[in-house]
Parts: C-alpha cells; structure tokens; sequence
C-alpha cells in the first residue's frame, strides 16, 4: 500500500510521548484503569499512523501485542486476553473487505476491468467530472438493492474504478501517477458510496440497526420515509461531491479527449470476450445476486463474497498465488483487524457509556434547538474512535436518541438525522466504515489526504444535511 520507510524514529519518540502522558495520567472519575489504557493505546496508534512513525502494519501488530501481553480486554487471564487481542481477524466485515481485493485481482487478471474502464472512458471521459459523475451514479442506483455498501464498493465499483484510473495512466505502484487520476477517482467513489448508504434503509447493514432502535424508543421510520427525508439533500451532496473535489483535489489529467480518442482503439483491439471474462461476469453477476437477495436468501454478504472467490478458484480465473500475492489484501487484513480490535474493547470496557453519560450531562439544560446540533457533532465526530458503522450505531445510537428526546427534541428528527450521520461521517477517517479499507487500500491517496478532505467534506454535508435538510423537513412535517 504504502512505500514509507518501515520505521521513523523521531516519529516513535513523539508517539511514545503522546501515549507516555496519556498512560500515567490517572483515569477520568467513572473510567477504569484498563479502559483509559487501552484508549491511550489506541489514540497513539493512529496518531503514529498519522505520522508514519511506521507502517500501518508495523504499528497494528505492535498495538495487538501490547493488548495482548498487558491483558487490557481481560485482566488476569492471559488466553483470554490473546484471544480477545486477536479477535478483529475473526470479524465477517474484515474478511468482507480481504475478498473484495481478491475479486478486484479477478477483474485485472481477466482483462475484464480493462474492457468496462475503457467503455467507460469512452462513454464518459471527455472529462474527469464526467467519469466521475458516471461511478457516482452507478452507487446510487445500485444503492437501494445493496445492503451491504462494503460489498458494492469492493466488489463492483472499485474494481471498475481501478481499472479507469490505470487506463488514464495512475499506476498503484507509481506514487508520482497517483494524482493523474487514481486518487481524485478513489475519494470520489468513496464519498459517493457514503452518500448512497445514507439515502436509504438497504443503502448499508447499520441503517436497519438505526430503524429497530428508534422503534424501541417509539419512533417508527418507514423504508419510503428514510429515502423521502433524504433524497433532497443526498441528491445535493451527489451533485456537489464530484465538482468540489475537482476544486480542491484535482486530477492532474484535466483534458481528457486525446485519451478518450486513444481508448477507443484499445477499446476495438481487446477483440472479442474471452472465456475468463465470461467466467468473471459469470462471478460478477452471482455476486450482485446474492449481495442483492442475501436477506430473502439467507445468505450473509461475507459468505457470499467466500462463494464469488471459491467459484473464480475453481474455474481457474484466479489461483491460490494470486491470492497470496495480493499484498494489499492481507495489509489491511491486518491493520483493519487491529484498529476494529481496540475499537470494541473500548466499547466493551465501558468508554463509550463513560463518555456518553458526559454528553448527557452537559446537553440536559440546553433548549432543543442548540442541543439538536450539539447531539449530532457529538455522534459525528467520535467517530474517529470507531472502526465501523455497526459499532458506532450499536454503541451510541440508541444513547444519543434518547439524550436528545429527554431534552425536547422531535424524535423522529433526530432519529433520521443521527441515522444519515452514520454513513455520512465514515468521510472522516479511512478505517471508520467498511469501504474505507478497500478504497484507501488501493493505494492512490496519501493517508493525510484522506483524513484532510474528509474533514472538509464533514463540515460540507453536515452544513447541506442541516441546512438545506433540515428545510426540506419542515415541509415534509417531520418536525
């Protein structure tokens, strides 16, 4: 993924610092010892990824071991405590994202990613704004039938993505092509699969979890409500999304049209499909199929990308060196399972209630309309301690529901825009939803880069989603 050097000394000097204070500091009134230790680990684990103190494997491993050895997830059973350590490698969402590299190797290996890209480049690419605005809209249609977004990033557009970005010459391997066109693509397909996961119920698996919480706190939220609040000011952000981050993170290939005109040839000498492309759309196709019915089917999104991968195993399109050989895959294997790992144990150990009972208490004496924002900046922004949506919806939703209802506020208001912030703040960091790793871990965007122009598109939706959004529910009544 990453080409840095394995370790920067001064950098370790100035994690070790950061997670020195933090660890002789005496814990908060209502916050055990282990919990503030496992939280000082886990904050100086990613300001060290930050900073490239080390690679992101380096310091997960390095973060796994100290979990483990100082038995902070089980105090005084120390096979637990490794069992609990390595936990995050026996998530179903971590595999979800591994198999989805594996089916992108089926995509390039095949030549079949080279023949969607170069139709769409062709289709498309008199512009940058026009692919992009193309793998946009391609998400949000795919959006409604999808429940799991990880799988419609990995295993659909990302492959498809990837494929354009080398066809416009941004080479993963070559950091010096990344801002020809990859990396403006790979933020672009990001944020948009956020923005389709946020516009309905069966846009991601955590909005269902929102609906079932909300009505065990009698607010009730329709399949048609949901995309109804959210259509104008999803619609919005889809519209803005590709624009601004053409003015803020340009690709260096601005004029396309030689390039579409070239691609053309290429287009017409790839001849006809081969039997391996035919075997992959074969994949492809089963894939959207049990993506798309796996709750009627009863087939769990992750069995079936185990399904795609065994069935392009044994036809012969992929081989087991294929699998081994796809670095990136087992990278962010590792470095996903570390960050999910400390990120449950936090949970787990009672930070998050810690910190929710904080919030509670603070927002109890405001009237409705200043607690309403200050409840969604809150779950907005502890994001950067979650390493999925499921955790965050499952450890703050229902608490920050039922903080802003006891302080006046309409609930289904709330409920609907705490239900949007769960995909909408995922542009924060690039483990804090399930496509992040995938798309991050392609290799186009530089780590600050992601975290810098998430941010900015934070403030960007949250203004457009409470402003606009919040106008267009007035009309509704929803409040």
């Amino acid at each position: 993924m990453n080409n840095d050097k394995e370790m920067n000394y001064k950098a370790w000097i100035a994690v070790l610092i950061l997670g020195g204070l933090l660890w002789i500091t005496p814990p908060p009134e209502g916050l055990t010892a282990n919990a503030w230790q496992l939280f000082a680990i886990f904050i100086s684990a990613i300001f060290g990824i930050v900073i490239k103190a080390a690679t992101m494997g380096s310091i997960s491993m390095i973060s796994i071991a100290l979990v483990a050895a100082l038995q902070l997830r089980a105090p005084g059973d120390m096979s637990q405590s490794v069992k609990l350590a390595l936990s995050g490698f026996g998530n179903g969402t971590i595999w979800m994202i591994t198999i989805a590299f594996f089916i992108s190797r089926g995509f390039i290996k095949t030549g079949l990613g080279r023949r969607v890209a170069y139709w769409f480049i062709v289709k498309l690419g008199k512009s940058p704004l026009g692919i992009a605005y193309g793998l946009a809209f391609s998400d949000l249609v795919l959006a409604p039938a999808t429940p799991s977004n990880t799988a419609r990033a990995g295993g659909i557009l990302m492959p498809i993505m990837k494929s354009i970005a080398i066809g416009f010459g941004s080479d993963p391997a070559d950091p010096k092509t990344h801002r020809r066109m990859g990396a403006y693509l790979t933020l672009n397909s990001y944020y948009a699969n956020l923005l389709g996961a946020a516009m309905f119920i069966t846009g991601t698996a955590s909005n269902s979890m929102c609906q079932k919480f909300a009505k065990d706190l009698g607010v009730e939220i329709s399949w048609g409500g949901w995309a109804m609040a959210a259509i104008v000011p999803g619609i919005v952000c889809l519209l803005l999304t590709p624009w601004l981050l053409f003015k803020i993170y340009p690709p260096e290939l601005k004029d396309t049209k030689a390039v579409q005109q070239d691609t053309k040839k290429k287009l017409t000498d790839l001849g006809a499909i081969t039997r391996n492309e035919w075997l992959m759309v074969v994949a492809f196709v089963m894939l959207l199929v049990m993506w798309i019915f796996g709750p009627q089917l009863k087939i769990d999104a992750t069995v079936g990308a185990m399904i795609g991968l065994g069935f392009l195993l044994l036809s012969g399109v992929l081989t087991w060196e294929d699998v081994k050989g796809e670095k990136g895959a087992w990278d962010t294997m590792v470095w996903f399972s570390a960050l999910v790992m400390m990120a449950e144990g936090l949970n787990q150990l009672g930070f998050v209630s810690w910190f929710s009972a904080i919030v509670k208490a603070e927002l109890g004496h405001l009237p409705w309309y200043w607690a309403f924002p200050a409840v969604i900046l809150v779950y907005f922004y502890t994001r950067y301690l979650f390493a999925s949506a499921t955790a965050h919806v499952a450890a703050m939703y229902s608490a920050m529901l039922a903080v802003g209802i006891a302080v006046g506020i309409e609930g289904k208001l709330l409920a609907l825009m705490l239900g949007f912030t769960g995909s909408l703040s995922g542009v924060l960091t690039h483990y804090a939803h399930g496509p992040a790793p995938i798309l991050y871990g392609v290799g186009y965007v530089d780590l600050k880069d992601w975290w810098r122009i998430g941010f900015i598109f934070s403030v960007v939706y949250l203004l457009i989603f409470m402003g606009l959004g919040a106008a267009w529910w007035k009309i509704l009544g929803i409040y």
